[in-house]
């Protein structure tokens, strides 16, 4: 198929600027948001358990945060390889990355449990007495990680992690609008060479910050694979974020000749080979090896995910994130499509946001080494809830989700949808796949 005719349609400065309807639409969401998210702490508090609370709390703001962090990565990665493709749809995926720029806030409420001194309820390595009531063995693994583990070093790392990506998403949002007004091609070159050492930092604080925030949540496990197993969470989100938004762009009216069926099939690609087989891969790996050396300090994680409602639970997220969408995007008539990559964009991101869920919300029972038999410990633990329906898991959700999707919109009502005056805009425009 020729794309000749596509190539001449864009209009780069009349509808690359998105209308006052979409901005409207854009304040409606992020004020929905902010009422979805007070109903859930409200309906939260209410039912009288601010662990639960907390770490639904935490569940959802992660969920946010892996979206822009996707979109950080998939900017920075754009520019070290000097990509030409993506220039269409880079500056929707800037937009999502600056989310980064307000969701920093999303981590206050633990500094004021801290304050409070009832952080214990999200991280019990936080009170080690009462660990060392509860069960001395783990108190004693606790001790042997103080050096890392203790309250001062980690609000210097989670400050320091916040920053990092503060700056990143400011720095090239920054001097890629700017560019649209200047046409410099040294804001190119800046951000190539910007891009070398932020995907080093990227790695690193995206890593340590899942062993903090979500590892540490049971301080006598780790996994070194744990650091990779966060950041696809984070690509499959923002992938399936991304085709979300220029699909619901392009509906409204924007982007027509600008994004095409051949940069819809290169997001299904990616969608695809992150978040259904890279994932796969990570996810099969961990198992493997805990399940290999049956080491009982790193069974248990596993253990806990099987006992009662957790099992079923599991079971989904397997079939849900791989054997479906296998099934469903290994075709590039189904990422070509936009109907059918609507659709898998947002089952995937929907299991990102599960698969968040799964990591975070179980408890690992505190008698589970006196039981000799798995069938005793499964028998104690079989009417274990796995709290899914709760309706506060929903609206933090949708709380959460209308807070990003409103501020990306409200972060292109002034600047064009495109990035019009890229080198490598023309190289886009007449992208084809292979």
């Amino acid at each position: 198929m020729s794309h000749t005719a596509t190539i001449e349609a864009p209009d780069l400065s009349d509808r690359s600027i998105i209308g006052t309807g979409l901005s409207a639409q854009g304040r409606l969401a992020m004020v929905a948001g902010a009422i979805l998210l007070a109903l859930g702490v409200l309906l939260g508090w209410r039912a009288g358990d601010p662990g639960q609370l907390a770490k639904i709390w935490l569940q959802n703001w992660l969920f946010a945060l892996a979206i822009a962090l996707g979109a950080l990565f998939f900017v920075i990665i754009q520019h070290i390889t000097r990509s030409g493709w993506s220039v269409a749809v880079r500056r929707p995926a800037e937009a999502i990355m600056s989310n980064l720029l307000w969701l920093w806030v999303g981590f206050i409420p633990f500094v004021v449990l801290f304050l409070q001194d009832r952080l214990a309820i999200v991280w019990p390595w936080f009170d080690l007495a009462s660990m060392r009531l509860a069960n001395s063995a783990e108190a004693h693994v606790v001790d042997a990680k103080a050096a890392y583990l203790n309250p001062g070093f980690f609000f210097i790392r989670a400050a320091v992690y916040l920053a990092i990506w503060f700056v990143l998403a400011l720095l090239f949002w920054r001097d890629s609008v700017r560019q649209d007004a200047d046409g410099s091609v040294g804001r190119t070159v800046r951000m190539q060479r910007l891009a070398a050492p932020a995907v080093i930092l990227f790695g690193l604080s995206v890593s340590f910050a899942a062993f903090d925030w979500i590892m540490s949540l049971n301080p006598t496990w780790f996994s070194t694979m744990f650091g990779v197993y966060f950041f696809i969470c984070s690509c499959t989100a923002a992938f399936s974020m991304l085709a979300l938004v220029c699909l619901f762009l392009q509906q409204r009216g924007y982007l027509r000749g600008v994004i095409t069926t051949e940069h819809y099939h290169e997001l299904g690609k990616l969608i695809f080979a992150f978040g259904v087989v890279f994932w796969a891969y990570i996810a099969f790996s961990q198992y493997m090896l805990i399940w290999y050396a049956n080491l009982p300090e790193e069974t248990t994680f596993y253990i806990a995910r099987q006992l009662g409602g957790w099992g079923p639970l599991t079971v989904a997220l397997l079939v849900g994130h791989f054997c479906i969408p296998f099934l469903f995007l290994i075709s590039r008539w189904m990422k070509r499509a936009r109907l059918t990559l609507a659709i898998g964009a947002a089952w995937m991101l929907l299991f990102a946001w599960l698969d968040l869920y799964w990591l975070i919300m179980p408890v690992v029972p505190e008698d589970i080494a006196a039981f000799a038999q798995y069938d005793q410990l499964a028998a104690r633990y079989a009417e274990t809830p796995s709290r899914l329906s709760d309706p506060v898991n929903w609206l933090m959700l949708a709380g959460m989700l209308s807070l990003v999707g409103g501020f990306t919109l409200m972060r292109l009502r002034e600047h064009p949808l495109v990035c019009r005056r890229d080198p490598r805009l023309d190289e886009s425009l007449r992208f084809q796949n292979l």
